[in-house]
């Protein structure tokens, strides 16, 4: 069974503003599918978040490695792809190619072996799992609005990230948390993402330290990126005094440049995202390390349906898994499947258990938000 085809889909229409200062239209480009088709006529789907125009440059260097290819060894290829690049990749728009081509291998995997990803991935740890609703922050009143929607839809854990958070002063980053503790109760789980890979951030060890001591009031979960995601040293020194637990690691590529992150115990809890740090194959290394190191993993998700679906299955076989993230509201992740992702009443999700990543892309749908397909072929 081998690779014939790649369509490279940029999705448009309906993307969610990320927080950063100048925001996004929904016409912008930021999360590309890519569909994998075999001679046997089977189709893997992956995701990457970057802009599809990347995607086919890095696809258009990447192709004739992949052309011929088999489609059930994923991470044979998708490692022959990495280290065949290292001149033009080693990260960057190349690597986040890699991440989708090589979740959709997984998916063709498994529905080549009418097994889930999970099992082929070493077997399933649990069924279900806590989905924590991801939003940005916003002025109080507004704030308040949102969080009672999110709730409403069957939430029990949130994140609220970004500006206007760490752009004022401490009394008004405080202002936000109490709330939103207040609105939600006590009996949904809350989390803070600083955004501390926005460009310029200006807060250092000792501003993280001060608002960690304040979150820990509230009962916040984790703290998100609160520094530079460069800065490892201030990591190391903030995770071993801050009260609450510090999260980061969602803007790394390729599984030795998480390495020293977790050797030092950077983080309590590593963010890998699978769409652009190398798929499910390097995510996959890189939670156990982080496992070995007694280090939490819950995945980046900042991204469409079938990166939530390839979360999933990783996260049910992580022995350690107490969450994914699920950007909400969001046509890319709501709208695109033929089944929707439904919460329970205890606000979990269902993992999956169909072959492959076990959902079904709506071909209308993924029509209308991909109006034009790049495709590699022959």
């Amino acid at each position: 069974m081998h690779i014939t085809k790649i369509e490279v889909c940029p999705l448009t229409g309906a993307t969610v503003d990320g927080g950063w200062p100048q925001g996004h239209e929904p016409q912008e480009n930021l999360h590309t599918l890519v569909l994998l088709h075999t001679e046997d006529g089977l189709v893997g789907c992956g995701s990457c978040f970057t802009s599809g125009r990347l995607v086919a440059g890095a696809v258009e260097l990447l192709w004739p490695l992949l052309k011929g290819a088999s489609a059930v060894q994923p991470e044979r290829v998708s490692e022959t792809l990495r280290q065949s690049s290292f001149w033009q990749g080693r990260g960057g728009a190349v690597e986040h190619a890699i991440s989708g081509i090589d979740i959709a291998l997984w998916d063709l995997m498994g529905k080549a072996c009418n097994q889930p990803v999970s099992r082929l991935l070493g077997g399933d740890y649990r069924n279900t799992i806590r989905p924590y609703g991801s939003i940005l922050f916003d002025e109080p009143d507004a704030l308040r609005r949102t969080l009672e929607d999110v709730v409403a839809r069957g939430f029990r854990a949130i994140k609220l990230g970004w500006r206007p958070f760490g752009r004022r002063d401490r009394t008004f980053d405080e202002l936000l948390v109490r709330t939103a503790r207040q609105t939600v109760g006590d009996g949904v789980d809350l989390m803070v993402d600083a955004g501390g890979s926005e460009q310029f951030w200006p807060h250092g060890t000792n501003w993280a330290r001060n608002t960690a001591s304040m979150l820990a009031d509230y009962g916040i979960v984790w703290f998100e990126e609160p520094l530079p995601p460069d800065d490892l040293a201030g990591y190391i020194e903030l995770t071993r005094v801050s009260p609450v637990p510090i999260a980061g690691g969602e803007v790394l590529t390729r599984r030795q440049s998480f390495l020293p992150w977790i050797e030092n115990r950077a983080v309590d809890i590593l963010q890998p995202d699978c769409t652009k740090n190398g798929g499910l194959s390097e995510t996959r290394r890189i939670a156990w390390l982080a496992q070995d190191h007694n280090i939490q993993v819950v995945p980046h998700g900042w991204n469409t349906a079938v990166g939530l679906a390839a979360d999933l299955q990783y996260s049910a076989a992580v022995p350690v898994a107490r969450y994914v993230e699920y950007l909400t509201p969001c046509a890319y992740i709501d709208e695109l499947t033929t089944e929707p992702f439904v919460l329970d009443e205890n606000g979990e999700l269902q993992i999956p258990s169909g072959p492959g990543l076990g959902i079904a892309i709506d071909p209308e749908k993924l029509n209308r938000f991909c109006p034009e397909r790049i495709v590699f072929e022959g």
